[in-house]
């Protein structure tokens, strides 16, 4: 596994300013970002790359998502420590390592066998351990469920009802909506029972798999 050196620690600070001049300032986000050595996500050879704010490929028909994309979702969310979030989509392990360190219990699901077995064995040799399972995202978790927050990091044809009645009241979704080339970044929140959408830009996700996203 590459190591944290100053030149990554370096890197990673440029990546925070970079964030910060695109409009991003949750302090917690911002920190998070900071501190979650991104480089040992990629190969060495891509050591440069890591920290530019850019989606690259992690097999598998997957990305790990652009900095920018994963402060932006992670903002939204507002998150507080102890809130019980779940992640569809676990990918890299990225933003569920983002996610831990802004104090969330982070439970996350993977639809790719491969992806799941790969980071469910490398996120905790970084010391990031989160609830991993793997299945159909698009269901949610009912077993774990309710939950504070849930984040959705694979674009979703509709917005799976599953995962709106798995929300706590006073909840809040964060999902990525449209075709397969590009979707519009929603925010739901539960307040009394009810759903409350707001809508943000557009984005660029890898579909979201399952019986609610885009049957495989």
């Amino acid at each position: 596994m590459a190591l944290d050196t100053y030149k990554t620690r370096g890197l990673r600070n440029k990546l925070v300013k970079l964030l910060e001049n695109k409009g991003v300032t949750d302090l917690s986000v911002l920190q998070a970002i900071g501190k979650v050595p991104r480089h040992v996500f990629f190969e060495t050879a891509l050591l440069e790359h890591a920290y530019q704010d850019k989606a690259f490929p992690i097999g598998e028909g997957q990305t790990i998502s652009q900095p920018y994309t994963v402060a932006f979702q992670s903002e939204k969310l507002e998150i507080k420590p102890k809130d019980k979030v779940l992640e569809v989509g676990t990918g890299s392990g990225y933003q569920a390592a983002v996610l831990l360190e802004m104090g969330a219990i982070v439970y996350t699901i993977e639809y790719n066998q491969i992806l799941f077995e790969k980071t469910r064995k490398f996120l905790p040799e970084m010391g990031y351990k989160p609830f991993f399972f793997h299945g159909d995202g698009s269901k949610g978790l009912p077993a774990k469920a309710p939950f504070d927050k849930i984040i959705v990091t694979a674009g979703a044809p509709v917005v799976p009802e599953a995962l709106t009645q798995q929300l706590a009241e006073g909840g809040i979704l964060i999902i990525p909506v449209g075709n397969q080339e590009k979707q519009k970044m929603l925010r739901i929140r539960k307040q009394k029972g009810k759903l409350i959408q707001e809508e943000f830009d557009y984005f660029a996700f890898v579909p979201l798999l399952g019986e609610q996203g885009w049957k495989k």
